[in-house]
């Protein structure tokens, strides 16, 4: 039984969808149509399109935009050609690409985007990011995004927007993923990555020009079990720069609230990092960032107190494994010696799972102040989020009385 079922992960799945497609768009003045090709490559002398879809036993198909325009209320879509994930090039395949690995890679991109002038790092699980950093070196943004949640990374993908050195190889090669995509891998990096025979080693030549696609639109589409389809625009953040931001202030009852303390530089570079990394996270969703690193990420929940609250949990979490394994060269979980175990937790404690002086994002406005104390109950100092709750006044009196500082946005960032 137990064979039977590992089978399952290995079929491959052989397609029946049309080699190519179009949707059109009608309205009084005539149809937009665009038009696509299948995508497969050929890997062994077969030529292979995705694996499957989500699970084993779902078929699914790539399909690359080749032809036509749609303009919709003065957004164009991205023009064809101008290609990333759908267009890239497999240097090493192990088991070729499935459903799951294409929109993992596409998520990652679609938050990497932001930070072209800076080697970064995002890797994803499950079309969220379970780390994202930037630094100065792309070894040192790879060690800090996968240090951030090291135990979620493993399986992830791996994007990152350098060409990849032989020294961010190896500290890849030493984990397991199942992708990692990056504009171009220096010689004999491909070598070392193939200590892995099973990861994807994905080229996308047009990583480099990322920044293109900042503010760029494509049609979303989701599916509904009838066979309706709801379209819309993709989200683009209009928060890009610190000039983009409004220090928190309302008015409540003829009274204005303002927040007492603007915000530091370091400050708002925390905020622009983690508001442009949770423009690529499902909602409802709260993150915690520090110095251009994820220190907690919670994702997907349905009330803002409890993401927060996941998310401050999974800080702890993932800072006990972090020490466990710099120090003991053991998983946290595995650690046995009473303690040690006991060591860690009180560092971990005392620095309050990394999160003081960090920054809490938003997605949404917090309804009510109860959400964002459970940030400033540990010691976070700046947050960032939409603003436009009747409440807002609650929240700018919970910052003030705990000396944070917070900024608007003006713009939701929901995902689902």
């Amino acid at each position: 039984m137990a064979d039977d079922l590992k089978k399952m992960y290995k079929t491959v799945m052989d397609d029946h969808f049309t080699p190519s497609m179009e949707i059109s768009f009608v309205d009084e003045n005539g149809r937009q149509t665009l038009f696509y090709d299948k995508v497969a490559w050929t890997i062994d002398g077969i030529e292979k399109g995705l694996r499957y879809g989500e699970n084993p036993g779902q078929e699914a198909a790539l399909y690359r935009l080749v032809n036509g325009n749609l303009v919709l209320g003065g957004i164009e879509t991205i023009q064809p050609g101008k290609y990333m994930v759908s267009n890239l090039e497999l240097l090493q395949s192990g088991k070729h690409p499935g459903k799951t690995n294409l929109t993992d890679a596409d998520n990652a991109l679609n938050i990497l985007r932001y930070f072209s002038a800076t080697p970064g790092a995002v890797i994803v699980k499950h079309n969220n990011p379970c780390g994202a950093a930037i630094s100065d070196s792309l070894e040192s943004a790879y060690e800090k995004a996968y240090m951030a949640d090291r135990v979620a990374a493993f399986g992830g993908c791996i994007a990152l927007n350098r060409s990849v050195d032989k020294a961010t190889a190896e500290a890849i090669a030493n984990q397991y993923a199942e992708v990692v995509v990056a504009p171009d891998f220096e010689d004999g990096v491909v070598d070392i990555l193939a200590r892995r025979k099973n990861l994807r080693v994905i080229r996308i030549n047009n990583i480099h020009r990322l920044e293109n696609y900042i503010g760029e639109r494509v049609l979303d589409f989701k599916s509904l079990m009838d066979g309706g389809i709801v379209a819309q625009w993709s989200f683009a953040p209009t928060a890009l720069s610190r000039d983009d931001l409004k220090v928190a202030e309302t008015v409540y009852k003829d009274k204005t609230y303002k927040v007492d303390r603007e915000p530091t530089e370091q400050e708002y570079q925390d905020m622009l990092f983690g508001w442009l990394v949770e423009s690529g996270i499902t909602s409802n969703s709260v993150i915690y960032v520090k110095d251009n690193v994820t220190v907690g990420i919670g994702t997907g929940e349905q009330d803002r107190v409890g993401v927060a609250e996941i998310a401050v949990d999974k800080a702890y979490r993932k800072l006990m494994d972090r020490f466990s394994f710099e120090r003991y060269d053991t998983p946290f979980n595995l650690l046995t010696d009473l303690d040690k175990r006991a060591e860690i937790t009180a560092d971990v404690e005392t620095q309050k799972g990394g999160l003081i002086g960090s920054t809490m994002v938003s997605d949404a406005f917090f309804p009510f102040r109860d959400g964002i104390d459970v940030g400033l109950n540990q010691g976070i100092k700046s947050v960032i989020q939409p603003g436009g709750s009747m409440n807002d006044y609650e929240v700018i009196e919970a910052c003030n009385e705990n000396n944070a500082t917070m900024v608007y946005t003006g713009q939701r960032s929901f995902k689902h």
